[in-house]
């Protein structure tokens, strides 16, 4: 895999990633990577020179080129499964914008910005995936792009039946 499946360019958001062929479901795009820091670290480089991805309770990726430039959506076309591969949800289109919900990778409350998506169901404020509701995070779980640190974390707090079926599907599903 290779980051020659996207290239950033300028769209409604600003710079993001754009699809160079047409991507399947499930195909992966590409790995996150970077410098691995502490939330302290984190919060210290501050929104503009920052571009964290929550890969563990404490843990970020300070994200490089071209993942750094992923955006958001609260109707994604892309997930990250295995905390650092981006792969295709459904059909993307050679020159369509590829997008995440930045949810999926979110634990901490003090984290929060305006969404400015565009999607007709844009949850107006990007927030950690416990506030998420509960049919959106149903969805996730079982596609299996949900943070394995979240995960766990759902799975610490004696979950319902339900809620540790949701866990089990999204552990058995990987890349």
């Amino acid at each position: 895999m290779s980051s020659s499946m996207v290239e950033i360019g300028r769209g409604p958001l600003g710079r993001g990633l754009f699809a160079t062929h047409s991507l399947q479901p499930g195909q992966p795009i590409l790995v996150f990577t970077g410098p691995v820091l502490d939330h302290k670290k984190i919060a210290a480089l501050g929104g503009d020179t920052g571009y964290p991805l929550q890969i563990g309770p404490e843990e970020y990726l300070d994200t490089l080129p071209p993942a750094r430039y992923a955006n958001h959506s609260c109707d994604p076309n892309a997930g990250i499964v295995n905390d650092r591969v981006l792969i295709a949800m459904r059909a993307i289109a050679a020159g369509e914008e590829v997008r995440f919900d930045y949810s999926t990778a979110m634990s901490r409350d003090h984290w929060t910005t305006e969404c400015r998506c565009g999607e007709p169901c844009c949850r107006r404020v990007i927030l950690g995936f416990h506030h998420l509701p509960p049919i959106t995070q149903n969805r996730y779980l079982q596609l299996g792009i949900v943070q394995r640190f979240l995960v766990d974390q759902l799975g610490r707090r004696s979950p319902s039946r339900r809620a540790t079926r949701r866990i089990r599907a999204a552990r058995q599903i990987s890349l």
